[in-house]
């Protein structure tokens, strides 16, 4: 899509960040999730200000107005933010033996669908085959599989997270070669 740019995400961004994802889970998420597992996901997923800091996070504006933002790790945390219930791991990965991770990868909802996930990976991609990183890996949700898939992620696991108020949330884990 025409009109995108792109920039690494900045500690200023974090509120609308966090906005844009809680956007984006409640709306993007209720096609493949009940409403108890679109509500419990805000508790799973989330903002991970780590890859801010570490410098390997991304944010996609249209008109100067972030509409998609998503990241990449070489830490071994393959999911979770700042204030979900996921136990973070911190430590640095090996580039010659452990994947990449792709991380925390979300759309304002009037863009998705127009190349902005695709932008993003791109990035991500890109940096992590720079860091000497041969493959990347992800914790996708159901609505994010489709787009991964065609972009030449398989699945590698089916899961489910925590119980969360009675309810568990589906997840795939998703791999590719760089």
């Amino acid at each position: 899509m025409e009109g995108l740019r792109h920039r690494f995400a900045e500690m200023g961004d974090i509120e609308a960040l966090r906005a844009l994802m809680r956007r984006s889970i409640s709306e993007l998420q209720d096609e493949f999730l009940t409403p108890a597992q679109v509500e419990a996901s805000h508790m799973v997923m989330g903002l991970d200000a780590q890859l801010i800091e570490d410098r390997t996070y991304y944010v996609v504006e249209y008109d100067g107005v972030i509409v998609g933002c998503g990241g990449w790790s070489w830490r071994a945390t393959l999911y979770g933010g700042d204030d979900s219930i996921v136990v973070r791991k911190p430590a640095a990965l090996d580039p010659g033996q452990d994947a990449a991770k792709i991380r925390a990868m979300y759309t304002n909802p009037e863009f998705a669908r127009r190349g902005v996930g695709k932008a993003i990976l791109r990035l991500c991609e890109e940096a992590a085959r720079k860091a000497g990183f041969g493959r990347v890996e992800m914790m996708a949700t159901l609505a994010g599989e489709p787009l991964y898939g065609a972009c030449g992620y398989r699945s590698v696991a089916s899961l489910e997270s925590d119980v969360i108020n009675g309810v568990t949330v589906p997840l795939v884990k998703m791999e590719k070669q760089l």
